[in-house]
């Protein structure tokens, strides 16, 4: 009686498969992480923005110059820029809030435009 195996092209040949497989799968798992990291940046600074125009219409504060603060959320520092510009109506203002990881303020996370009443 024989005892049949596998040949060694056999063994090497699933081998391969299974590494072409593999590395689909770290690729994707990768790509997935990335994307959720983001995707909780975007987030937070969104919930920043939010939180800065909450506080800026519960003062009743009407800025007319540009503002910069940060804030502390989720364990890291968010910096934030306020700009108002006036509308071609006079009747409103527009508010653009940006909100970045860096201090420099470089690349924003987010930009939120809102208008309130100018009087």
């Amino acid at each position: 009686m024989r005892i049949r195996g596998f040949t060694l092209i056999e063994v090497l040949v699933a081998m391969t498969v299974f590494a072409v497989a593999a590395l689909a799968v770290i690729k994707s798992t990768s790509q997935h992480t990335r994307s959720l990291s983001y995707l909780e940046e975007k987030t937070l600074a969104s919930i920043v923005a939010d939180n800065q125009l909450t506080l800026l219409f519960l003062n009743g504060e009407k800025p007319a110059s540009e503002k910069k603060g940060n804030v502390e959320m989720a364990g890291r520092t968010w910096y934030w820029t306020l700009k108002p510009t006036a509308t071609q109506t006079g009747q409103l203002r527009a508010i653009d809030m940006q909100v970045f990881t860096s201090k420099e303020r470089a690349n924003n996370i987010i930009s939120v435009r809102t208008y309130v009443p100018t009087s």
